[in-house]
Formats: structure tokens, C-alpha cells, sequence
């Protein structure tokens, strides 16, 4: 299953990088959208200038895809990645370990192009589709 951050949704939206491209070669059974996200994309749409867009955009990835709560397995698992992180002196923003904890605990890949970020976490699969590949 792949987890699909923040960014990677925006560049969908926008057409940027190889991510459409990705995305529509997957599955949507193997594409999942963290809550978390959810909520970081309705906060920009409802900054936007292009909000009716962008809502219209979003409701149809959300039709299209799973939402994965935020709930006690990713709570138990974001309170790992913290504290691990701050031992290392090396901590990722709240929201990032909240959305990296979604992804471990689904046993997914996160896909995001915030690779220099989401790679300090121990044990997370990070995978970039701006430049391509499913992979990459």
C-alpha cells in the first residue's frame, strides 16, 4: 500500500512531476490518504483562492481512495518515532510523525518528496513519484 503525503497530493492537483502519472498506474485500492493529511489539505483550500477547485479535486481523491484514521495503533507508534527522533537529536514536525506513524502502521510506503525529513525515521518506507518511477 502506498500513503500519500501532503505534498505528493499538491503536485498532483498540480500536474507537477511524474505523480499523476504514478498514481494513476496504482491501484486505488493501494492508495491510501492519512486523516492527518486530510486535514493539512482542507486548511490550504480553505486559504485558497481556487478553493472550489481544489474541494471538488480532493473530494474526488477521497472517493477514490482510502482515509486512514488517526486512531490508537498510530497514536502507540507516533510516540516510538518521537522519542526515538529526540534520543537521536534529530526530530521530524508533529504533523510529519503523526503521518509517518499512519504509514507504519498501515505497513505502507509513505510517498513523499520530503525524503531529507521523513528518512530519519527508523523503519519507514519512503518513496518519491515526482521524479518518477514507482520506486524512485
Amino acid at each position: 500500500m502506498f500513503v500519500l503525503d501532503t505534498n505528493t497530493v499538491i503536485y498532483f492537483f498540480k500536474g507537477m512531476g511524474q505523480v499523476a502519472d504514478r498514481l494513476y498506474a496504482t491501484s486505488p485500492g493501494e492508495v491510501a490518504l492519512p486523516s492527518l493529511v486530510l486535514y493539512e489539505l482542507q486548511t490550504g483550500i480553505q486559504k485558497s483562492t481556487d478553493g472550489r477547485r481544489r474541494r471538488r479535486q480532493l473530494q474526488a481523491l477521497v472517493d477514490a481512495t482510502n482515509v486512514l484514521p488517526f486512531g490508537v495503533a498510530e497514536a502507540n507508534q507516533a510516540a516510538v518515532i518521537r522519542a526515538r527522533l529526540e534520543a537521536a537529536g534529530t526530530p521530524i514536525g508533529p504533523i510529519d510523525t503523526l503521518i509517518a506513524a499512519t504509514a507504519m502502521a498501515a505497513n505502507a510506503a509513505l510517498v513523499t518528496r520530503n525524503r531529507r525529513e521523513f528518512e530519519r525515521v527508523p523503519g519507514l518506507s519512503v518513496v518519491d513519484w515526482f521524479k518518477g518511477g514507482r520506486n524512485a
